[in-house]
């Protein structure tokens, strides 16, 4: 297939700067069409978004959600997978769209257009698998570990205290995201998977030639302040499922932090990061000597600086 169009949805809260991020890195990725919901209606992004032409930015105010399903849902995950769904059924002027958040990025040596453009006609969905950021300088990722007999060894000599409980040595998801093919019936869009009425993820395909550059660790001050939300509310809250990985039993991920909690309080918390999250000479050469190291510079102030000039 030719001239084949993409585009992203994403729901957003934090600062506009991380949002201008986002948009000029896809736009220069070759998004045809980014589809931005605010969480924060009164958000001082809107107005920059709205005057890109390839940008469609709602402000999810009472309206909105009282058009999509009543009144606004309480957990973040329902509101993104709503406005997903939302992008999803507009009239479609991309032929495939992905639902990532935006400390997400789309990492290809060929550009995305081509890679999707290969993708038979029976392909309703393609996932890609993320590759994590190690908190420094920005450029250095953990690579996605696929599954095996040989992953959880492999963690364990990476990670050697944490690594155990750790599913493929990520903070953060190894599920990925999904493009879906746009102009079907019936789809709904979820954070990881998609939905055609009660068939999860149909004709599914995987996309090795694109990454997901995840940037879930940054600074230690940065992950130690959205900690207790992260554990409360989003990716180590309680009722997700346990890791899986060789020694975490059923341990989850919320119970892996609230042990440490009890056991050495911020210190363990500080531990726990330094071994798992933090960029070092050390941690880099582990991951290189077993492959897993991928060097990526996102050039994202050079990016925001080329598609929107206005911005100081």
């Amino acid at each position: 297939m030719t001239d084949v169009k993409w585009g992203v949805v994403t729901t957003f809260l934090g600062p506009t700067a991380d949002v201008l991020k986002f948009a000029a890195f896809h736009l220069d990725a070759g998004a045809h069409r980014l589809y931005i919901y605010l969480d924060d209606p009164d958000s001082d992004a809107f107005s920059t978004l709205k005057n890109h032409p390839k940008i469609r930015v709602a402000a999810c105010n009472a309206a909105h959600w009282k058009k999509l399903t009543g009144k606004r849902p309480v957990k973040h995950q329902v509101r993104q997978s709503l406005n997903a769904t939302h992008a999803y059924g507009r009239k479609q002027d991309v032929d495939w769209l992905t639902h990532i958040d935006v400390d997400e990025f789309l990492i290809t040596d060929t550009p995305v257009d081509r890679v999707l453009g290969k993708l038979p006609d029976t392909t309703v969905c393609a996932r890609m698998r993320p590759m994590e950021q190690l908190a420094g300088d920005g450029t250095a990722f953990k690579a996605f570990l696929p599954p095996g007999p040989t992953r959880d060894t492999l963690v364990s000599k990476l990670y050697p205290t944490f690594g155990p409980y750790l599913k493929g040595g990520f903070l953060s998801h190894v599920a990925g995201k999904l493009f879906v093919r746009t102009g079907l019936p019936d789809i709904t869009l979820r954070i990881h998977n998609t939905f055609q009425n009660d068939i999860m993820n149909p004709g599914e395909a995987e996309l090795p030639s694109i990454d997901l550059a995840h940037c879930h660790a940054k600074t230690w001050e940065d992950w130690i302040k959205a900690y207790d939300y992260r554990l409360e509310a989003g990716s180590y809250r309680a009722e997700l499922p346990p890791v899986n990985a060789a020694g975490a039993g059923e341990m989850t991920m919320h119970m892996l932090f609230k042990t440490i909690e009890a056991d050495s309080g911020d210190a363990g918390l500080r531990a726990f990061y330094d071994e798992v999250a933090a960029d070092s000479p050390e941690m880099r050469t582990r991951l290189d000597a077993h492959g897993a190291l991928r060097l990526i510079d996102l050039d994202l102030a050079a990016k925001v600086a080329r598609h929107f000039p206005e911005i100081p």
